[in-house]
């Protein structure tokens, strides 16, 4: 069975990363390519090197500044010989970016079966999150497997007409990846950090802050760099707050411009997932837009506030190991407030079951693939 995976970002590489070192261990049974994309260069190769990844194709596709159009003419173009040479049996994408949709299009043209890991994440708001939410639900109109991480994300499949036989609830990989990545030592980058904000030998505590998407362009990222100062303001003596600024100038634009001058914010470039892993794991609170941590901060016992109006990931919420609070900053404040003074309310997210997994994602769903092959 030949087997191609193809990715262009970090979430992706993270959540996939389990996958194709599970692939690799039959390799009697399956022959596995590695196709990037590299939509974003330097977040992915990071990633790479930590779960020791080597790309068999790199496409190499990133360009400053380019449109959406400019990258999905580009990954169609670039991608289409890269299948017809190889010519797989199937064909694994991740999530929801620009790569999956063009990936998993391209599958179909080729008539190549299609398997869609992290499926039926749904918001039903086409614009939130944009691009995403599109994405996915295209991706999901090819797939011939739907791998879901819950039964949430099956359930959604099946209000849209998707054979229950071809969904396979496996739980997350980034749930797999998390694993593998915290047993690992922490790096001197994390131990630095810690020291530089307070939390080590804990005379502070530390909120680690994500914030890059689309639909938070604009107002909303200023609404939220207004929260975080306000937080950093009224802790002064009590908190630190590191920020990873990605590296959109429509995100490091107006976070440097508010933030960079506040004596207990530390904004940083995209930190590698190992030392972020690391710093997640010490944080009393995270506050973030990313899909990803969402997933991952319920894993370590972190309360997790999401900086966005609709979340795909509502089992967290249900859960009660997520809170959606938008973008407003009296909102940001005051939820943050009540986990950083309630105890009560602290230890009610902190003790949350969490929805998305038991680490063994990737083990279904190869073995999901090595089935469908007896049954040819």
């Amino acid at each position: 069975m030949r087997v191609i995976t193809i990715f262009g970002t970090r979430p992706e590489a993270v959540k996939m990363a389990p996958v194709v070192k599970e692939l690799k261990k039959y390799p009697d049974q399956i022959e596995t390519c590695v196709c990037v994309t590299a939509q974003h260069r330097e977040m992915l190769d990071q990633v790479l090197d930590a779960f020791e990844i080597t790309p068999d194709i790199d496409l190499d596709l990133m360009q400053p500044n380019q449109s959406l159009p400019e990258l999905t003419a580009r990954i169609f173009t670039d991608l289409d010989p890269v299948l017809k040479d190889f010519q797989p049996d199937w064909l694994l994408v991740q999530g929801d970016t620009t790569t999956v949709m063009a990936a998993a299009l391209l599958g179909y043209y080729n008539q190549i079966n299609v398997g869609h890991v992290e499926a039926g994440l749904r918001t039903h708001d086409k614009w939130q999150p944009f691009p995403e939410e599109i994405n996915r639900r295209l991706a999901g109109v090819v797939a011939d497997l739907h791998f879901a991480p819950t039964e949430n994300n099956r359930q959604n499949l099946l209000r849209e007409g998707v054979l229950d036989v071809i969904i396979k609830v496996t739980g997350n990989p980034a749930i797999d990846a998390l694993h593998i990545i915290s047993l690992q030592p922490a790096p001197e980058e994390t131990n630095r950090l810690l020291k530089q904000a307070g939390v080590i030998p804990g005379d502070r505590r530390l909120i680690l802050v994500t914030a890059h998407r689309r639909e938070n362009f604009g107002k909303p990222i200023r609404d939220i760099c207004d929260a975080l100062k306000h937080l950093a303001d009224h802790y002064r003596d009590e908190i630190t707050l590191i920020y990873p600024v990605h590296l959109n100038p429509n995100i490091q634009g107006p976070v440097f411009e508010r933030l960079s001058e506040v004596e207990n914010i530390i904004l940083l470039p995209p930190l590698d997932y190992l030392p972020l892993v690391h710093l997640m794991k010490h944080a009393t609170l995270i506050l973030t837009d990313s899909g990803g941590i969402q997933e991952e901060a319920p894993s370590l016992g972190i309360p997790t506030l999401v900086l966005r109006e609709r979340t795909e990931r509502q089992e967290g919420v249900t859960a009660g190991t997520l809170k959606l609070v938008g973008t407003d900053p009296d909102r940001i404040f005051s939820e943050a407030q009540q986990l950083l003074d309630v105890p009560e309310a602290y230890a009610a997210m902190s003790g949350a079951v969490n929805p998305y997994g038991d680490g063994h994602a990737a083990e279904r769903i190869v073995a999901a693939l090595l089935e469908t092959r007896k049954q040819v």
